[in-house]
């Protein structure tokens, strides 16, 4: 899954050790979430989008493997 979380943090101007203190994480998670080498939990996805009050989508994007389906249907049954 990719992310804008080193981007977004760094325009606030915030360090790692401080957004890891304030969501309660070692550094070492933010470090590995800014390099994709680790997806977040929904709740620090979730603990994330409220601490820059943007929305999930805003600092994660999710690419779907082998998912055929139109945009907007996200495979969900309706």
């Amino acid at each position: 899954m990719k992310n804008k979380l080193e981007a977004i943090r760094k325009q606030q101007g915030i360090k790692q050790e401080e957004l890891a203190e304030a969501l309660e994480v070692s550094r070492q998670t933010i470090c590995s979430l800014e390099n994709g080498r680790y997806n977040p939990s929904i709740i620090l996805a979730f603990k994330l989008a409220r601490y820059f009050k943007l929305s999930i989508e805003d600092i994660f994007e999710y690419e779907e493997e082998g998912n055929n389906c139109p945009p907007g249907k996200g495979g969900l049954i309706h």
